[in-house]
């Protein structure tokens, strides 16, 4: 699709960067090119289109990575492979820890500046151990906070299909550097949607895995229950192998998972009998931009070619204790105070953080000790009874399971928006009562904790892209991954459509 920019840069991309991930790994590992050449290959690509679109920060010198290049060259020769990313050039989401780079969160500079960090999270330790080489970081909002990935650090991350829109986030810069062939795969994560809105918006695929399946440790592994790592491609097959990569159990932590067996298993299934949930926008709750809901109902046939039954559910199920969509928006600020609130309170604690934060962050905190819109402070009680009707929840979307095997909505409520804006103020005439209100679609994932895609569903007349989430029981991220495969061998989108940066 074009974009409407015209001041993008003429560049045309080398066939080394335009190979998929699997297809670049069997090309390193036959010895077709060497890691030189592909770290060279994908610096000369970023040099070229990055400044339009700022998606990757923090980019080391080139003479040391290709020095690293080199001996990844060597460790072959000796027939040492360290896996299938051996020789990749891959950025880390700036969210998560990388050694010898800043972990800025899109926050931390200046007078508030922090040391490299000297080891890797646990999901990026595997990525290294794997054969990565760490070019550099992906951008990010500030602290991960609402679907547009801007700060004061190192400013805006642009559309991959518009420079003139927003990208998503948070691991908005994750998804443009994908959509780009920047980078052959990618790591986010996701709280609210951060990893299927930014691949909806730029045409890529992004899943949210159950929890625990990709670990996370920290100062806390039993109450964060809310944000996940997971991994970010161009197709299903490049998706699994990263997400193996990423996932799988570690003693650090207690609540971790073993990985999927997808990528060793094959991704081929009969979908005979399984049938498909449309809860669209939950009998007109969500308000949606004009044009969302038509393109991703036309995407529906997709699964109707696979041999997947679409039947249309009316808003969300309910149970003993959770009324549906009345309960729905009072328990996602109660549980998103409480996690958000509590991991940023140290620093509101301090005037002079404090007055740095953007207002996202300050409305998080001051949601849980203050109380906001008129709404009282959360208690330790408020907690517990959210955490009772999250519950409740999950029962009721049980018995959705027991006759669905997927679960699908739109991944955004509206299509890319300004880059200039902070956030939509109104969704087809709908005031936002918050920075986060418009991805209200995205809740839904997250409170179960059941693991979810992002499949591409198509453009709208202004050349700007929308997916489909699709959602399937706990666990279940093979499944899940075995219809995406179904997905991207019937529908018409996806890494075959490109954005004009690269023809």
């Amino acid at each position: 699709m074009a974009t409407n920019n015209p001041d993008l840069p003429a560049h045309r991309a080398n066939d080394i960067v335009l190979l998929q991930a699997s297809a670049l790994s069997e090309a390193i590992h036959q010895k077709q090119v060497s890691c030189v050449e592909v770290m060279n290959a994908h610096l000369d690509h970023i040099e070229a289109i990055n400044p339009a679109v700022n998606a990757i920060v923090s980019l080391r010198p080139r003479d040391e990575l290709l020095r690293e290049a080199l001996e990844k060259d060597r460790l072959l020769a000796q027939g040492r492979d360290m896996g299938w990313m051996h020789g990749f050039p891959h950025a880390v989401k700036d969210t998560a820890d990388a050694a010898g780079f800043k972990t800025t969160r899109g926050f931390f500079r200046g007078e508030f500046d922090l040391p490299e960090a000297q080891s890797d999270s646990l999901h990026i330790a595997r990525i290294r151990a794997a054969g990565a080489i760490f070019i550099g970081k992906t951008n990010v909002p500030e602290f991960g906070l609402g679907s547009h990935t801007y700060n004061d650090v190192f400013g805006v991350t642009r559309n991959a299909y518009h420079q003139g829109r927003s990208a998503g986030g948070s691991s908005g810069g994750a998804a443009v550097a994908v959509a780009l062939h920047m980078l052959p795969v990618a790591d986010g994560s996701d709280f609210m949607g951060s990893l299927r809105n930014p691949a909806a918006w730029n045409n890529v695929l992004g899943l949210r895995p159950s929890f625990g399946r990709v670990p996370s440790a920290g100062s806390d592994v039993f109450v964060q229950q809310g944000a996940v790592a997971g991994p970010l491609a161009r197709t299903t097959t490049d998706l699994s192998l990263l997400l193996d990569t990423m996932s799988g159990y570690d003693p650090h932590a207690p609540l971790s998972l073993e990985p999927t067996d997808a990528s060793s298993s094959g991704l081929d299934r009969d979908f005979t009998g399984a049938r498909v949930a449309w809860l669209g926008d939950l009998g007109g709750y969500l308000p949606m931009e004009p044009g969302v809901l038509g393109l991703c109902t036309r995407a529906l046939d997709v699964f109707e070619s696979i041999g997947l039954p679409v039947h249309s559910c009316a808003g969300l199920p309910t149970a003993p204790g959770f009324d549906g969509t009345d309960d729905l928006w009072p328990l996602w600020l109660t549980f998103r105070h409480w996690l958000a609130g509590s991991q940023l309170y140290p620093l509101y604690q301090s005037p002079v953080t404090r007055a740095a934060l953007k207002p996202e962050a300050v409305y998080e905190i001051e949601g849980l000790i203050n109380g906001v819109d008129g709404r009282p402070p959360v208690g330790a009680l408020d907690v517990f009874d959210a955490s009772v009707k999250r519950t409740a929840m999950y029962n009721a979307f049980l018995t959705l399971f027991d006759s669905y095997d997927f679960i699908v909505l739109p991944s955004a409520q509206v299509f890319p928006f300004e880059v200039e804006a902070d956030w939509p103020r109104a969704v087809n005439g709908t005031a936002m009562s918050s920075y986060h209100r418009w991805m209200e679609v995205t809740t839904i994932a997250t409170l179960l904790g059941v693991p979810a895609v992002n499949l591409p569903a198509g453009f709208n007349q202004d050349g700007l892209p929308m997916g489909v989430q699709v959602l399937a029981r706990n666990r279940a991220e093979t499944d899940l991954l075995r219809l995406a495969h179904r997905w991207e061998q019937e529908s018409p989108w996806g890494p075959a459509v490109q954005p004009r940066l690269l023809k």
